[in-house]
């Protein structure tokens, strides 16, 4: 498996707040469905309950310690290790989507990392971990600003 995050953040990596996106950027939507549209997704419980629904064409993956949570249609896991476990002799590219807790528990087994990095901050609840930025190198995928906020599609690689 090859482990790769996708998130949109703020100057001070902010995420979210109350369970919700705290931006509505139509460029970066377009961006997050063409690059996870047919490959697998994996979330924490509340990221999936804060989404409209199931994404379309993606195989959903949870993870949560409610033992007792169940959902039709998506593979569940109780621990990242079981998680790790289970996908590392696949052959596929597994997106992680949030929230902050997953990021932070997947960052290491992470090869790549897709930030949209908004240069705006925003009152937030929820952070992108920190990371080491010398660590990785960095392709600039685009350049935009929509309503006003500027904000760029950045591949980071790990060295």
């Amino acid at each position: 498996m090859e482990l790769v995050q996708i998130a949109a953040i703020g100057k001070r990596n902010e995420l979210g707040k109350n369970n919700a996106l705290i931006w509505h950027l139509k460029e970066d939507m377009k961006f997050f469905r063409r690059m996870t549209k047919g490959h697998t997704i994996v979330m924490g419980r509340k990221t999936f309950e804060s989404l409209p629904g199931m994404l379309p064409k993606r195989h959903h993956i949870i993870i949560t310690r409610d033992l007792s949570y169940s959902k039709e249609g998506i593979e569940i896991f109780h621990s990242i290790e079981d998680f790790i476990e289970s996908y590392k002799e696949k052959k596929e590219e597994v997106f992680v989507i949030g929230g902050g807790q997953i990021y932070s528990q997947l960052l290491p087994y992470s090869s790549h990392l897709y930030l949209t990095e908004i240069d705006h901050e925003f009152d937030a609840d929820v952070f992108y971990p920190e990371f080491n930025r010398e660590d990785y190198y960095c392709n600039v995928l685009t350049d935009f600003e929509e309503d006003g906020i500027h904000y760029r599609h950045i591949e980071y690689i790990k060295k």
